[in-house]
Formats: C-alpha cells, structure tokens, sequence
C-alpha cells in the first residue's frame, strides 16, 4: 500500500472533527448486511413512523399495541395479556393505569377468580385504537409500496414463519 493511501484510509476511518463522520454511509445496511441487522433497521423505521401516528391521535405506540392486543383477545386477565405482550406484569399494570385515566380502558373483575381483573377497551379506546389502526396500514402501505401483493403476503409469511407461534420471552414493546 502506497503512502497516500495509508493516509486516506487512516482519514477515512476517523470521525471528522466538525462532527460530519465519512463513513455513516458504510456503516449503513446493505442488501448484503446480516438479515437481524436488517429486521432491526426495519422495525426501527416503521415503529417510529408507527409511533408517530398513534402521537398524533393522543397516545404511545405502547398504548397501540396494548388497546390492539386487548381488542383481539377481550377476555385477557391482566397477568395473561402482559405474558402475551412479553411485559413484566408490574410494567403493564402502570401502563393500564394510565390509559384507564385516559379513559381508554376499563378493567372489571374476573368472575371465574375475584383475585383477577380483565381490562375491556371503552368506546373511546376502540374509536383511537382504530384511528390509529387506519393511520398506521397507511404509512405501511406506503413503506410497501414498492411490492406487489404476492410479495407483500410473502414476506409476511416469511415473518411468520421466523416468529413462529411459541411463547416469546422477550418484549415486542
């Protein structure tokens, strides 16, 4: 190697004092980058594309996902749905207690164990949470618009297919 190009290297691979670092571009994902990196990059874009339609309707991302998960499955204990979410119970009970001051949940008492409590979305939450819903096929929609169909329904089932159907210790919130 040249001189010259030990320099250039050297340059190349230290931050720039302004702050400008050359090589962002190289650290960025390629088609070739490890499919994990790649997940990562794409959950990252659409959470936060995600995150801010549910903002702009008044709440989290996290409570998206939670008025969604209790929509789907109404009859949920509160200990159940956070084994579901893959949330520390503790952590849900603080989320619940939120959105129920924000009027979007209810919870009652199970009547099959008194001891437990099921959280029932309100009207106002179903009303959000399917605004928010809309907003968010939108803004996916379009992150996807560059597929056909047939590639779209394939490559949720190929996230399928990597999620599998067992319990998931880690969170998806």
């Amino acid at each position: 190697m040249k001189p010259n190009e030990v320099r250039d290297r050297r340059r190349r691979s230290r931050p720039r004092a302004d702050g400008d670092d050359q090589d962002t571009a190289r650290a960025q994902p390629s088609i070739d980058s490890e499919i994990t990196w790649l997940l990562h990059r794409a959950a990252q874009r659409m959470r936060a594309a995600t995150d801010e339609q549910a903002e702009q309707h008044g709440i989290r991302l996290r409570d998206h996902i939670v008025l969604s998960a209790i929509a789907r499955y109404p009859d949920l204990t509160q200990i159940e749905l956070a084994k579901s979410l893959g949330l520390d119970k503790t952590t849900l009970m603080l989320q619940l207690d939120r959105m129920e001051r924000m009027g979007l949940v209810v919870r009652h008492l199970d009547p099959r164990d008194r001891r437990r409590r099921i959280p029932e979305c309100t009207g106002f939450g179903h009303a959000v949470r399917a605004r928010v819903a809309e907003a968010s096929a939108s803004v996916e929609a379009s992150a996807l618009s560059d597929f056909t169909e047939d590639q779209v329904r394939l490559f949720r089932q190929m996230l399928f297919t990597i999620i599998g159907d067992s319990e998931d210790k880690g969170s998806c919130l």
